[in-house]
């Protein structure tokens, strides 16, 4: 008997839904908020085409077929990683987008960081000064994670758990580690934005 085989004998099971792009336009909140989220993977990790959004019928929901989705932050070939960043609304069956657009820009970043790290199999993003990951901090949560002290309607940001002895802080708001860069990755940036644009 091979100890590492973890494969059940019988029928392959059914084949899942199909994941597909999201439709452009459908989910506007989580659209802006990847967008905001790109600007730091392109930040920090030059080279690596932009995250999409996927989405994966609910099978379980045949009467709501036509609207029952999962969405997911995606890598660029459409895999991904983690929990769907839109809502189920139990009452219609239809999952929907966050009711605001910070935590949309929440929810995506979370969604966005665990994609990378397990497909990459990189932890993204780092702390420049402490050179370990950081995790976005939610709104309404103080500069140690705690939830209560921080502005509710405040943008979710990166956050560093800093040294063990407790000098956790915000690296920056998400979107903007272009910030945070420094010298020689700062310059690469802006010539890579520069080709971008379309100007040498």
């Amino acid at each position: 008997m091979d100890h590492f085989s973890y494969a059940v004998p019988g029928p392959d099971p059914a084949p899942g839904p199909e994941p597909a792009p999201a439709e452009p336009g459908h989910w506007p909140k989580l659209e802006a908020a990847l967008a905001v989220v790109n600007r730091d993977l392109t930040a920090t990790l030059p080279g690596h085409g932009p995250l999409i959004l996927v989405t994966v019928p609910d099978g379980t929901r045949a009467e709501h077929a036509e609207h029952a989705q999962h969405v997911y932050v995606a890598m660029p070939d459409g895999s991904w990683q983690g929990n769907p960043v839109n809502e189920d609304d139990v009452a219609e069956g239809d999952p929907r987008e966050p009711y605001d657009d910070t935590t949309a820009l929440y929810a995506v970043a979370d969604a966005a960081q665990e994609t990378v790290m397990e497909l990459l199999w990189q932890v993204w993003p780092i702390c420049g000064e402490h050179r370990i990951g950081t995790h976005v901090r939610p709104p309404g949560t103080d500069a140690d994670g705690s939830p209560d002290g921080g502005d509710p309607a405040g943008p979710p940001v990166w956050w560093c758990r800093g040294t063990p002895d407790g000098d956790g802080h915000d690296v920056a708001r998400v979107g903007e580690l272009a910030t945070t860069l420094q010298g020689k990755q700062r310059r690469a940036l802006r010539r890579a934005e520069r080709r971008g644009q379309g100007r040498r």
